[in-house]
């Protein structure tokens, strides 16, 4: 099978365009009349041409409009509890974020980001022991999280492009809300004090955000400094940082933008 250039299919396109019949373009480029009505097909369904089914379109790629704010939030779960595939049997990769069922209003949100941020693609729900896999399948997974690659987060480098970077600065608390989601809880801590003879109970809330990858971790830490949260990290042995949320004010704070999962 023969291989034809990107040169070559952008020349085919110009002259269709001039209005050159498909077998005129394939004799002067010497290309086979099939490959160059393929070519017209597909261009034609990006813009939205043809009277059937088009092909979604790319904010990255063909500068579709973005939710950004459901964007954030969705990198978010992405980053904690996301992963993309693309099985042998499947020419579209899927984009999988796992959630337990224990909060049913994260699944919800979950799949609402996923339609708002690929509107021209369906989302569904896979049934697994304790929880459900939020599943999209899209051209385009690999356009919006370029993190993605072989292996685990945690064992291979993480950055933000400077795109995401500015989403991210502008939406901080829904990239916050979404890695709390996926790796984080809020839970209330209690003491007991002896205060004139009496031993009275006190309690005060916290969040706590775990994450073995350390990029993670300072990507989530620089978003809690960008909206004046206060933090403090312990490292575990098994390599887990675990990031705490405990001064009153910094709590209140969080609960008036995240809050507990439900």
């Amino acid at each position: 099978m023969e291989f034809h250039g990107i040169e070559v299919r952008r020349k085919a396109l110009t002259l269709l365009r001039g209005g050159a019949r498909n077998a005129e373009v394939a004799r002067a480029l010497n290309v086979p009349a099939g490959t160059v009505g393929y070519w017209l097909h597909t261009e034609r369904a990006k813009r939205g041409k043809l009277p059937g089914r088009s092909f979604p379109l790319c904010p990255r790629c063909d500068g579709r409009g973005l939710d950004e704010s459901a964007y954030a939030y969705l990198l978010g779960l992405y980053l904690g509890d996301g992963h993309i595939i693309q099985h042998s049997a499947h020419r579209v990769p899927n984009l999988m974020i796992a959630c337990s069922n224990d909060w049913p209003g994260l699944m919800d949100a979950c799949e609402a980001a996923m339609r708002a941020v690929f509107p021209d693609n369906s989302v569904c729900r896979v049934r697994r022991a304790g929880c459900h896999n939020v599943k999209i399948y899209s051209r385009h997974l690999w356009c919006l999280f370029p993190q993605h690659g072989r292996g685990k987060k945690y064992e291979r480098p993480i950055a933000l492009e400077p795109w995401q970077q500015r989403i991210v600065n502008e939406h901080p608390w829904e990239l916050i809300r979404g890695l709390l989601h996926a790796d984080g809880c809020r839970i209330t801590n209690w003491t007991a004090k002896v205060v004139r003879g009496e031993r009275k109970r006190y309690e005060y809330p916290r969040y706590f955000f775990a994450n073995k990858s350390q990029d993670i971790v300072r990507i989530y830490v620089e978003a809690l400094e960008r909206v004046g949260v206060e933090w403090k990290a312990t490292h575990r042995r098994t390599g887990v940082c675990n990031v705490s949320v405990a001064r009153r004010a910094s709590v209140a704070l969080m609960d008036a933008h995240i809050g507990p999962k439900y």
